[in-house]
């Protein structure tokens, strides 16, 4: 009696155990970025790679660096270490710069060692390579300089231009006088004669060495104006009109003569980053987001649908991340079991909680975004080290234990016990003419397997009697049918049509 009662419990004990088992998947994680890197993304959409947390890569806003536009007459943004003209206006002829990751805007600067820097020949078309109107311009550029010591050049163009039959030297300049930064315009502006045409702009602040400034200098063909900004903040202008005034005199434009090469760091020593000429007078509020190292409207990175198993329910998301002061960051997520008709939209995006719990998304895949956002100053950004999706894939459900097969004439009838897992929906029925494949499909009843549903015993019927067959049963799960545990033990029998 005591024997047959701890039988009992053993077996009580057992199923308790298949049963919560099955009911409760065990638990799994799926890692982004850390230590073993970050996979390939759907999207990246002002988002580049960094250093972050323990030394990981981390995905974070890119710097403000600006593409073509059209009115771009020369971009070198060195971001690469064979620098080019990405306008296609000017080609390099000489080149003493060093690619640098000491950069600004973007990954890449260049270093300049006062050696010669960079000369450039300009094509028909380009501001330099043109003789006439030049038309409203900007230039500007970034400088990280070692010394800023005086007669230290930035930028040098050197022409001339035949007026009357006389020819006329032309130049503008960008150097360091006294620690101050000055744009100097020689014989530049038709019909100027004042101080042997020479026009000064400077700068109302000297420079410090060892930090990035950002310079710009904006020609207004309309009203004449000429200005010159660090930072956006302005530290001279001239407004170069018959009058020098801004209104009550005519403008006198801008006039270049001979096609000539233009230099960049002649005689600099010191960083430079993203140079660009556009032929067009950006407005105030336009050059102002170019003084934000990260853009205001952030950036977005989303994953590519990941297939997790089917009915997987996503538990948990665990981030590491930087997040300084004023910075925000935003996950969203979303599933389903076919992402073929995906949109940006749809399915809807369900936006998380680092940390937190996550209810009802669940399917086959799982797809995450991540929104950025800087600082109200534009010069923070905040990072992502490493992402950890925790979820709970839907169980296997258990085979049965037992499976018997009795042969009969051009038949056989498979009997199995129920599966004493409760997570089972049903049985698919596999045979085949070689064990452990399950090929076959000789059956009246259909080819290998075959769905048979929640019932513990079929006949097969149209076997060909003197074959014999091998058979496995599986349970699949009542969630879903695609979900199918392991097969049971294997079977055999041979179909004959035997004398009474």
């Amino acid at each position: 009696m005591h024997i047959r009662r701890i039988h009992f419990l053993i077996t009580f004990c057992l199923l308790s155990l298949v049963s919560l088992s099955s009911a409760f998947g065990q638990q799994k994680t799926l890692v982004l970025g850390g230590k073993e890197g970050w996979p390939k993304m759907e999207k990246m959409d002002g988002v580049v790679t960094g250093t972050g947390r323990y030394g990981w890569d981390c995905l974070q806003l890119d710097t403000n660096n600006r593409g073509l536009e059209k009115e771009t007459d020369l971009l070198i943004d060195f971001e690469t270490s064979s620098f080019a003209d990405r306008s296609g206006n000017y080609s390099i002829q000489k080149n003493n710069l060093v690619p640098s990751s000491k950069s600004v805007m973007g990954k890449g600067a260049a270093l300049s060692k006062g050696n010669g820097g960079l000369r450039l020949s300009p094509k028909t078309g380009s501001l330099f390579g043109t003789t006439g109107m030049t038309g409203s311009f900007v230039m500007e550029f970034w400088i990280n300089p070692s010394v800023a010591e005086s007669g230290e050049t930035i930028f040098s163009w050197r022409s001339s231009k035949t007026i009357a039959n006389y020819p006329l030297y032309q130049m503008i300049t960008v150097s360091f006088v006294n620690s101050y930064t000055q744009f100097e315009f020689t014989n530049i502006f038709a019909g100027y004669t004042e101080n042997r045409g020479v026009i000064t702009l400077k700068s109302s602040k000297s420079i410090i060495p060892n930090k990035w400034s950002h310079h710009s200098l904006t020609y207004d063909e309309e009203s004449g104006l000429l200005e010159y900004r660090i930072d956006g903040l302005l530290q001279d202008l001239r407004y170069i009109t018959s009058n020098g005034r801004e209104r009550g005199g005519s403008v006198l434009p801008s006039e270049l003569g001979v096609k000539a090469d233009i230099e960049i760091c002649p005689n600099y020593t010191g960083y430079i980053d993203d140079f660009r000429i556009n032929r067009t007078n950006v407005n105030q509020s336009a050059l102002d987001l170019r003084y934000d190292t990260y853009r205001k409207n952030g950036g977005r990175f989303v994953t590519e649908p990941i297939l997790i198993s089917t009915g997987a329910s996503m538990d948990k998301l665990d981030a590491v991340i930087n997040q300084p002061a004023q910075t925000d960051i935003m996950f969203y997520v979303r599933s389903g079991d076919n992402y073929y008709n995906w949109t940006d939209t749809y399915p809807e995006w369900i936006p998380v909680e680092n940390h937190s719990k996550i209810t009802d998304v669940s399917g086959l895949y799982f797809q995450l975004a991540v929104d950025l956002y800087p600082d109200g100053g534009g010069k923070s950004s905040p990072s992502v080290s490493e992402i950890r999706i925790s979820y709970s894939p839907v169980p296997d459900p258990l085979p049965p234990f037992v499976l018997t097969a009795v042969p009969g004439d051009g038949q056989v009838t498979l009997s199995w016990q129920y599966s004493v897992d409760d997570t089972a929906g049903g049985y698919y029925l596999f045979y085949g003419e070689r064990p452990g494949e399950y090929l076959s499909s000789d059956a009246f009843e259909g080819a290998s397997p075959i769905d048979v549903g929640n019932v513990n015993s079929i006949t097969l019927t149209g076997l060909q009697n003197g074959k014999i067959y091998y058979f496995a049963v599986a349970s699949y799960s009542r969630m879903d049918k695609r979900i199918m545990g392991i097969l049971s033990s294997e079977v055999y029998a041979r179909p004959l049509k035997r004398s009474r």
